[in-house]
Order: C-alpha cells, then sequence, then structure tokens
C-alpha cells in the first residue's frame, strides 16, 4: 500500500488485452506471514479485544490502523487505491524527478539540487539538453548531458541568482509562504521533449539537542530559518477508512481548520498513511508544518530479507515524492516502538530482549534511517516518537527510559488524576502526544444510529468506543469538578452527557497545553524549555468517541473553538501554586509588544465586575514566557469583597491603549459543582447576514459557564464557541462551509450552557 509498483509487460501484452487482478484478503496474508515466520514470536499478534480488530497487522504493509486502534474501526480495505496505468516508449521514460533547496552558509546563497531518473530504452545513447529556469528569481541553467541505455540518474545542481532576494517559506504565523514556479524542458534527441513545472520554496530547518543552563538534559526545538519556533498543532490520522472518500473539498476544509486556531504543525502519525500529494501541497500553501512518522506503530516488526526489502523500496519512494515540500520538517522512524520495547509493553523474557533490539537497530536505523540519510540532506531524522533523542542514540539507539523529561519528545495520558491540576502534566523538553476523549455531537452521532442507540451506555455507545473504560473515564474526569447529567429523560440526558464530555476535554486539554506553553521559557529541577504542544488527535476516522478535536467531516467540537485560544500567539494563562495565583504572559511573535494586563473578578450571580485591576504598560518580550503577575487568593478574594473560592471568578486580557491584543482568558478558583450563586441563564440570539458571514447577537440573562452554539447539520463554524460569557451582550460569526440562510440556521440553532444540563 506504501509504494508504487512497476511492471514491464512488454512479452506479454498483445492486440486485445484483458487485465485480470485477482486479491488476497489482507487480514489473511497477514495470518499466512505471522505463521510463516517461525523462529521467533514478532508481538503483538492481535489487538485488545475492545477494539474488535484484526491481528498480525504488522506483518503487512498497509494502513496499520485499518485492523482496528483504539478510535476506529477495523476495515481492512483490498484493492487497488491509487491510479492506474499503461505507459509506452520506444526511446526513453523520465520515472520521476525531485529537487532539494540547499543554503550555503558560507557563501550565504541558494542553490538547488535536482533528481532526475530515466529509463532509456534505445540502444543507443540519447544526447539531451535541459534547461531550468526560475523567472522570478532571474534564474535560467542550461545543461548538456548523455543518457546511457538502461536506467539512468541525473543530477543536476543550479545556483540561484544571488543578486535577487530570495524570500523564505515560513509557518503559519511567522510569515509569508513564498513559493517559486520552476520549470524544467529535457530536449532529447528526435523532438522528444519532456517538460516539468513545480513550486520551490526555499527554507531551512535545524533540529537543536543542545546543553541547557541549569538542566543536566538537552534541548529538543525546530528551528525554521535559524528561528526557533514553537510547534503548535495535533496529530493527524487518515481522515477516513476508505480513501476515496478524501476528496479535495474534505482536506481543505480540515487543514484550514488547522491554521483557523492558530495552528502550526501538524504530526502526520505512524499508524495512517504517507498522504496524498494535495495533503502536503496544503500544507505548503497555508504554513503548515508536518512532522512526518513513517509508517509503523505500537509494534514490534518482523527483520526478514522480503520484509526489509520492500520497507526500503517504501522509504526510498516516499522520501523522493515527498521531500520537496518545505512543510515537512522532521522524519520519525516510528510511533511509540521504542517506548514499546523498553518498557517492555508486550511482556518480552529478558532473555530473548537482546533479539528483539537487534531487529528494532536493523530496521529503523541500518535500514530506514540510511535510505533518509542519503536520499535527503534538508531536514532531521528522529527514530521515534517518543524517543530522548540524541540521549537515545547515545544508549545504542534505545533510551532506558524514553520518556524521559529531559531529553526529546513525550507522550503522555493520564484519565484518572484531576487534569485541572496542572502539577500532574511532565515538564517535558516537547509535548508531541497528549489528550483525553469526548464524544462527538449528536448531530454527528444521529447520522449513524437510530432512536434505541441514543443513550450513553446502549450498545451503540458500547460498540463505538474502542478505548478500554473509555465511556467511564469521560465521565469519571468530568465529575471531579461538575455534575453529571440527570434528566429522566433518555434522550436528553444522551446530549447533555455528549455536551459534558466536550466540555471536560475541551478544558483539560486547555489546562494541559497552557501549562507546555508557558513552561518555554523557564528550567524548574532542571525541567522546562518546552518548545512544543501537539495533541491528541486532530480529526476523526468515523462517527465515535475519540480524542479528536474536529468530528468525522470536520464540524468542529468544544476543543477546537479552545485551541483557537490556548494557540493564539499572545495569551495570558493563569494557574494557582500553593494558594498563589500567578499570570504568565506567554508571545511566539516575532517583536517585544508594550502590553497592559488587566484582571478582573465577577461573582457567577452579577454580570458586572465585582473589582478591576490594570498593569501598568509592560514590555512583553518576543518568542517568550514570563510571570506578569501574582497576588495571593485569600488577598484577591479580600480586595474584592463579598468573594469566596466558590462564588467568584477570574478573568484577564492583554491589551494595548484600550485595543485587545488576547482575548479573555479565565481561572475558575473552585469546581464548577460547587459553584455558588451560578443562576440558569436565559441566552436568546437574533440572527442576521452581512454578505456570506451570519451575525448572531446574543444576550444573556445571567454569567454563562461553557455558552455552546448549536446548528446542527449545517456545515460552517463559529467564530467563537464555549466562552464563558460574564457580559450581557456578544456578537458571534458563523462562517458557513456551504450555502445557508437565515431562516435554515434560525430553525436549526440551540444555545445551551452549563446549567442547562442540571
Amino acid at each position: 500500500m506504501f509504494k508504487r509498483y512497476s511492471f514491464d509487460i512488454t512479452g506479454v501484452v498483445k492486440a486485445v488485452n484483458f487485465l485480470e487482478l485477482r486479491f488476497q484478503s489482507p487480514v489473511l496474508y497477514a495470518a499466512q506471514q505471522s505463521r510463516a515466520h517461525t523462529l521467533y514470536q514478532v508481538p503483538p499478534n492481535c489487538p485488545p479485544s475492545v477494539q474488535k480488530g484484526e491481528c498480525h497487522v504488522n506483518f503487512i504493509r498497509k494502513e496499520q490502523c485499518s485492523f482496528s486502534w483504539d478510535w476506529g474501526p477495523a476495515f481492512p480495505t483490498q484493492g487497488i487505491w491509487k491510479d492506474v496505468r499503461i505507459e509506452a516508449y520506444n526511446i526513453c521514460h523520465l520515472n520521476y524527478f525531485t529537487f532539494s533547496p540547499l543554503y550555503d552558509n558560507h557563501a550565504q546563497e541558494w542553490n538547488l539540487e535536482i533528481e532526475s531518473s530515466f529509463d532509456v530504452v534505445s540502444s543507443k545513447p540519447v544526447s539531451a539538453q535541459v534547461i531550468v529556469e526560475i523567472p522570478k528569481l532571474q534564474t535560467q541553467q542550461t545543461y548538456s548531458i548523455e543518457l546511457q541505455p538502461g536506467k539512468r540518474i541525473v543530477e543536476l545542481f543550479v545556483k540561484i541568482n544571488k543578486n535577487i532576494t530570495v524570500e523564505t517559506w515560513w509557518p503559519h504565523g511567522h510569515g509569508n509562504q513564498t513559493g517559486y514556479n520552476m520549470t524544467i524542458l529535457f530536449k532529447l534527441d528526435k523532438d522528444l521533449n519532456f517538460k516539468k513545472s513545480a513550486k520551490v520554496y526555499f527554507r531551512t530547518v535545524e533540529l537543536i539537542e543542545e546543553p541547557i543552563e541549569g538542566s543536566p538534559g538537552l534541548s529538543f526545538y525546530f528551528k525554521i530559518n535559524g528561528f526557533p519556533i514553537f510547534l503548535k498543532g495535533s496529530n493527524w490520522i487518515p481522515a477516513d477508512s476508505f480513501q476515496d472518500r478524501v476528496n479535495s473539498e474534505l482536506l481543505r476544509l480540515l487543514l484550514q481548520s488547522v491554521v483557523d486556531v492558530n495552528m502550526n504543525t501538524l504530526r502526520v502519525w505512524g499508524g495512517g498513511i504517507y498522504e496524498q500529494d494535495e495533503f502536503y501541497e496544503l500544507c505548503d500553501d497555508l504554513g503548515i508544518m508536518v512532522w512526518q512518522d513513517f509508517m509503523f506503530a505500537c509494534a514490534l516488526y518482523p527483520t526478514d530479507r522480503d520484509f526489509m526489502d520492500s520497507v526500503r523500496m517504501e522509504v526510498t519512494y516516499q522520501v523522493r515524492r515527498l521531500k520537496s515540500h518545505p512543510s515537512i520538517i522532521t522524519w520519525s522512524g516510528n510511533n511509540e516502538n521504542e517506548a514499546a520495547l523498553m518498557m517492555n509493553w508486550y511482556h518480552i523474557d529478558v532473555s530473548h530482549m537482546g533479539t528483539y533490539i537487534k531487529d528494532y537497530v536493523k530496521l529503523y536505523v541500518k535500514n530506514i534511517r540510511k535510505v533518509v540519510l542519503a536520499e535527503d540532506k534538508t531536514r532531521p531524522f528522529i527514530t521515534s516518537s517518543p524517543t530522548n533523542g540524541a540521549e537515545s542514540i547515545a544508549e545504542g539507539w534505545l533510551s532506558a527510559n524514553p520518556y524521559n523529561t529531559k531529553f526529546g519528545d513525550i507522550h503522555f495520558y493520564d484519565y484518572i488524576s484531576d487534569c485541572w491540576d496542572w502539577n500532574i502534566f511532565p515538564k517535558a523538553r516537547f509535548a508531541s502526544e497528549y489528550g483525553y476523549q469526548s464524544w462527538p455531537s449528536f448531530s454527528t452521532l444521529e447520522k449513524v444510529s437510530t432512536k434505541e442507540d441514543w443513550s450513553y451506555k446502549s450498545r451503540f455507545s458500547l460498540h463505538r468506543q474502542h478505548h478500554e473504560n473509555g465511556n467511564d473515564q469521560m465521565l469519571l474526569q468530568a465529575g471531579l469538578h461538575f455534575k453529571l447529567p440527570q434528566s429522566p429523560d433518555p434522550l436528553r440526558s444522551f446530549k447533555d452527557t455528549i455536551y459534558l464530555t466536550q466540555v471536560m476535554q475541551a478544558q483539560c486539554v486547555k489546562t494541559e497545553t497552557e501549562f507546555y506553553r508557558r513552561s518555554r521559557s523557564e528550567i524548574v529541577n532542571g525541567e522546562g524549555h518546552t518548545m512544543g504542544a501537539l495533541y491528541w488527535q486532530l480529526n476523526d476516522i468515523w462517527q465515535a468517541p475519540s480524542w479528536a478535536s474536529l468530528e468525522y467531516g470536520g464540524k468542529w467540537k468544544m476543543l477546537h473553538y479552545f485551541a483557537r485560544h490556548f494557540f493564539a500567539p499572545l495569551l495570558p494563562v493563569g494557574f494557582e501554586n500553593q494558594s498563589m495565583f500567578f499570570i504568565y504572559g506567554v508571545s511566539d511573535l516575532r517583536l517585544d509588544c508594550n502590553v497592559t494586563l488587566t484582571v478582573r473578578v465577577h461573582t457567577w450571580h452579577s454580570l458586572e465586575p465585582l473589582c478591576s485591576r490594570a498593569t501598568k504598560h509592560f514590555v512583553m518580550k518576543a518568542g517568550e514566557a514570563v510571570l506578569l503577575y501574582q497576588e495571593r487568593v485569600p488577598e484577591l478574594l479580600r480586595r474584592c469583597g463579598n468573594c469566596t473560592r466558590q462564588s467568584c471568578v477570574v478573568s484577564f486580557y492583554l491589551s494595548t491603549d484600550s485595543k485587545l491584543l488576547s482575548s479573555a482568558n479565565y481561572h475558575f478558583l473552585s469546581s464548577l459543582k460547587e459553584a455558588v450563586g451560578l443562576q440558569k441563564a436565559h441566552i436568546t440570539a437574533i440572527i442576521s447576514q452581512q454578505e456570506d458571514t451570519f451575525v448572531f447577537d446574543l444576550e444573556t440573562s445571567a454569567v454563562a459557564p461553557f455558552v455552546w452554539l448549536d446548528v446542527g447539520n449545517v456545515p460552517g463554524r463559529f467564530s467563537d464557541n464555549g466562552f464563558l460569557m460574564t457580559e450581557k451582550t456578544r456578537t458571534v460569526f458563523f462562517y458557513p462551509w456551504k450555502p445557508t440562510s437565515k431562516s435554515e440556521l434560525e430553525q436549526s440553532f440551540r444555545v445551551s450552557s452549563l446549567t442547562d444540563i442540571y
């Protein structure tokens, strides 16, 4: 599934031809391959029973999650999933061409390496002229080549005109995604021409692993064009179990939703697929950095000759196909396999561990890494995720503790501890996976369910949940801070529970992400300098409970709306430590800015702030997270009068000359199930239209936490949602993804807030 196949049919083609394809079940093939591997077991044999999946997926080079995962079904497809064509030629054929921009630090100039592969079937050498043009860079170079019979690779080195300023490609939020049109014309003997067009982007990427003052470990962060960038984003899984349903419209919708919430990075996860060309082209255009896993995940793998040869061809093909994309900033050998082996997930006998370690190094280091380094000089290679990076290499490519917070990246999941307590989170160098589950909206589930399914404990709800104890864990986490739905109406109770799981997920991931972002500039007990936060996961493969912030089809969950705030370029973050309330300012901006911090306290029963305090103007340093404000909570409550932890809530924002620079953030002083004075809010909306956008003018009768606006199956998104409404009126915009009308929105519209589920 991961490599291109080419068969020479010269000796079998006739005047009239029939092409007959015979397919074997991938499930049966995987089982056969496993049985044939008689020397030793290659675990795991089967997925956990809760996943309702198929076995031995590690023995077939196919989308690993197609045999099931803890968020997706077992739909192991079979058949040809890409275009098929017959190619005929009698002189020569251009198999592929690829290129890499390279920056010469010494000469301070850009160059371009172009590689082309030809199949020359002529019995005589073929002479050719190659003309490379990049008009906007005033670059044109001509080369003379001679192609000998057989398979030939032509390498060209293009010097970019030094007198022209080359604009570099930048990630979203840090600059433009400038690209240049390039044409390559191969003029061969006998008037045979090949012409290729491509877009060339210029950017450099470095993975920085170096000592940090005050810490025993190493840093782990990326520089783009020499500039350190905090990676903000999520993890991408296949957008559908059946890839022919993933069209241009869906890809653009999902990827636009990434940049719309201030993300700059996606990790293409190693249990899915190498995505289609258009995915990477869109990432180039939108400024989305891609951490590209190779397709190995949560398993050990065989290393027999046939398997290794297949992997070598796979990696060679994919690197050549993808390396010209500036969006891809790193290759990673696998998902969690270093951790699986070293933390002994599969209970391997100690006496046999050496065999599996040897296989690991053989596959990922001596095979995959070797190919990547030979094919691509422009970006780093990481053996696994999570990994300790340079420390793992020093320990023989496998670290005794791959989750060491002082090196590399970490994956972190904890569904039992209180997610409002930031102390449970690891102060790591880079968090490449973390998250919490929630259920998708009722309008999404309704498409694949019937009335008897609409209960949290129905067969449907249990069947769609593929994570062990997942439904119970969501309620356990929600119950720590919220009253659980009590409606006697089963449908109302189901909808309320869906809403509450989304509230819980959004608030948990908000707390964790804000912790990582405020940890970028400090070292505490040797930990910190966090430079990446990629939550698990961005999107869904079907309609089911999962860690996603985008539902199947693209509808935004509450978490995705929250991401727009917690990934904002300028962000105030509030938290407590031993009854001291702190506010940090976090900046991803390229320039310093003058700001004022305003801190307000509201009681739950009044829309008028109880007290407000603004700091003096201060300079918020670019690319830093710094302490802006601290006050003991008892003093804060005393200063505001008539306030207790249970009756008041704190909000805060950054501004300059009365102009808002950040959206308002908030800090709860107690669990909301203990809130005193919280009233049932009556919220109304007047809908109007401004060209293609719809305006929702909201009015509330009381302070309302987690206000949720929903228009059912009308495709689109709001400018904000899931917010804390502390003012009587608020205007929110709705951006439809397909044509709609005011009347359709009025009929579909529902608004709710936390007290509506009590």
